[in-house]
């Protein structure tokens, strides 16, 4: 093949966007893939670029990763992620590729995470080139399915997905490719950083057009391309992958294997597939108009994933291939089990009253919302947590149970405090004790009957409320009994509110997606990619939930999340690149008003004399009238500090948009 490291792509309104390129050897024009985000294609997604974009390229292909306008080697701002300046300068980068003599003009879109969501969103705007799309690990709601609030609850990936975004967006140009100007373009990138992300966010707490603006699911039908959706059960966006196949016209197909936040062929947990090969076939039928026999296989393929001892991390998960023909599938029937005094049940029981006020610490155990796989990152053994909640178990079961889909729950409770979190989990406990979770869910209880505004809680007032715990495909052996738990904190990774919460439950029911039928899976092959990116290691990659520490003598306790891209030399550019950073999360179990989250971040560029670095660091406070956000931003040109900002954000509980009762 013959790799382009950089290609100019000219936007009308003069602006260029940089592009990396690997083209197929050949004469005649072949169709394009295109992967369109912000994440830097000279070096931060440098390693990622090589284990995909060549393999396209041997496919057949012309592949094409393009930095968006203010990122990365490429002219003019950003600060701000899925605007419609991102989508208009992606139209016009897929017609400059469509017009290129080493194009067809069919045109295909992949991406994971960034790349993921707007695929979606361009595919929406119907591009006269597109012809489908491979949108991994991505979500089609921004306010219900994103890492910023899950059942209107805040979210404590806001802030630290908010200070990674708000370090690498105004990163510096590469001297090297755009020359003395960098500096400038630099200066005005990091000028143009007037809200930190996790600050902007949060000024947006239910799904106004903000949040609309960019989530497909507004409108199926405005999508015409082919969409193949993939996910996997440990990644946080697992529910896009039924949503898209229930609410698409378009041809479409669904994969959700055991992965985090990963493409197939290099994620972890195990089992990893033969991607390159699966979206070969899906291209080639779409792009190239060969029948590949893809499109006749079952719609869906998934990873039926089968109860073993709970771990923070797993190399491989226990579970098979299974398929539907179809979704929503007729193999699929709802079973109630209903909240008794006794415990969940097939039969209801009759009223009952059962109170619980979590400790702060509740939800320890949870994981990450957003597990990558790659260290202790997902939720572990829930006997402790469970010990904080409310907990309604089934008998023994008499036979094994395949749950498949969402599991909807409906709950009667009324809360002590004016604004309240209601956690639900669905754990497997074994016969030794061991509790697994299966799924769960997150109701900010003041968007209870929906999340476009805010009504405030009466303290004692009954109210029946309903959520979808998270997409799962999984099979409860014999002998397992079920646990419905619920909670009134999840923290860390719910942001807590400043006060302890007694919710008492006097009803309920959960709704199990109860798979009747087997359906064969396909052949999905042996993982494989392109060898990785030709660079020295100086610091390793690093992941996950590292250290715990609690005082026994005031309770105060202390979670580290380490986040490091590491550092490298990268040998085909003399780079060396550095992206570090953790977040440290505190709180008291009795005194949730001591929550404090910080997270801090660090990315430094060098070569021969050229040395950029950016700091910035986020905290996270609350007290009985709202949250405070204070964000820092300091850059160095070399040893000098060439620029620093600092901001206080209060965001007050009680709102405007608050209806009253």
């Amino acid at each position: 093949m013959r790799i382009i490291e950089t290609e100019w792509i000219p936007l009308s309104d003069g602006c260029r966007l940089a592009a990396r390129l690997w083209l197929p050897d050949g004469e005649q024009p072949v169709p394009a893939v295109l992967e369109y985000l912000p994440y830097r294609r000279r070096d931060r997604h440098r390693a990622d670029d090589a284990i995909l974009h060549p393999a396209l390229a041997e496919c057949g292909y012309a592949a094409i990763r393009v930095d968006m306008r203010g990122a990365g080697d490429s002219d003019g701002l950003m600060n701000d992620e899925y605007t419609p300046q991102e989508w208009q300068d992606a139209c016009e980068v897929i017609a400059w590729i469509a017009a290129q003599p080493w194009c067809s003009g069919n045109l295909g879109m992949i991406g994971i995470s960034w790349s993921g969501f707007n695929a979606l969103q361009i595919a929406a705007l119907r591009p006269p080139a597109l012809k489908a799309i491979v949108t991994a690990c991505s979500t089609d709601d921004r306010f219900a399915d994103d890492m910023h609030y899950m059942g209107g609850a805040l979210l404590n990936d806001n802030l630290q997905y908010g200070t990674t975004l708000f370090t690498w967006t105004p990163t510096p140009p590469d001297p090297a490719i755009v020359g003395e100007g960098w500096k400038a373009q630099w200066l005005a990138r990091l000028e143009a950083m007037d809200t930190p992300p996790a600050a902007r966010w949060m000024s947006h707490p239910t799904r106004d057009a903000y949040w609309q603006s960019g989530s497909v699911c507004e409108d199926y039908r405005a999508i015409d391309a082919a969409v193949l959706a993939v996910g996997g059960w440990a990644d946080g966006y697992t529910n896009t992958v039924l949503r898209l196949l229930e609410g698409l016209n378009t041809p479409r197909k669904g994969l959700i294997g055991p992965w985090g936040h990963a493409f197939p062929h290099v994620a972890t947990p195990g089992p990893r597939i033969d991607f390159i090969r699966y979206i070969q076939r899906w291209f080639d039928h779409w792009l190239k108009n060969e029948d590949s026999g893809l499109m006749a296989e079952p719609m869906i393929s998934y990873w039926m994933q089968e109860a073993e001892a709970p771990r923070t991390r797993y190399h491989q998960r226990r579970g098979r291939w299974a398929a539907e023909t179809s979704w929503p599938s007729a193999a699929i029937t709802p079973q109630i089990w209903h909240l008794t005094e006794y415990g969940l049940q097939t039969t209801p029981a009759g009223a009952f009253s059962r109170s619980v006020c979590s400790p702060a610490t509740t939800g320890l155990a949870s994981g990450e919302w957003c597990p990558y796989g790659s260290g202790p990152d997902m939720p572990g053994d829930q006997r402790e947590d469970d010990a904080g909640s409310c907990c309604f178990d089934s008998p023994p079961l008499p036979t094994s149970l395949q749950l498949v889909g969402r599991v909807p729950v409906e709950l009667r409770l009324c809360a002590d405090k004016p604004q309240a979190l209601v956690a639900v989990r669905l754990n497997a406990v074994a016969p030794d004790g061991t509790s697994l979770r299966i799924s769960y869910g997150l109701l900010n209880l003041n968007q209870r009957d929906g999340h476009s505004q805010q009504q405030k809680v009466s303290p004692g007032e009954q109210y029946v409320i309903n959520l979808a715990l998270k997409a799962v495909a999984f099979e409860v052996p014999a002998g397992y009994r079920l646990r419905l738990a619920v909670s009134s904190a999840y923290w860390p990774l719910a942001a807590p509110l400043p006060w302890l919460t007694r919710l008492t439950l006097s009803a309920g029911h959960i709704r199990l997606p109860l798979r009747q039928q087997n359906c064969e899976a396909p052949d999905l092959g042996q993982a494989w990619s392109p060898p990785p990116l030709d660079a020295e290691v100086l610091v390793a990659p690093q992941r996950g939930r590292l250290h715990l520490t609690r005082d026994m003598n005031d309770g105060d306790t202390t979670l580290q999340v380490v986040r490091n891209l590491g550092a490298l030399r990268i040998a085909d550019t003399g780079l060396r690149l550095e992206a570090l950073g953790h977040e440290n999360y505190r709180i008291n179990a009795l005194d949730p008003a001591s929550a404090c989250s910080e997270a801090v971040r660090h990315a430094s560029f060098r070569r021969d004399q050229w040395h950029a670095s950016l700091d910035t660091r986020s905290l996270l406070t609350c007290d009985a009238n709202g949250w405070h956000l204070s964000s820092t931003l300091e850059a160095r040109d070399g040893e000098t500090v060439c620029f620093f900002r600092q901001w206080q954000h209060d965001f007050p509980f009680s709102s405007a948009n608050d209806k009253e009762q």
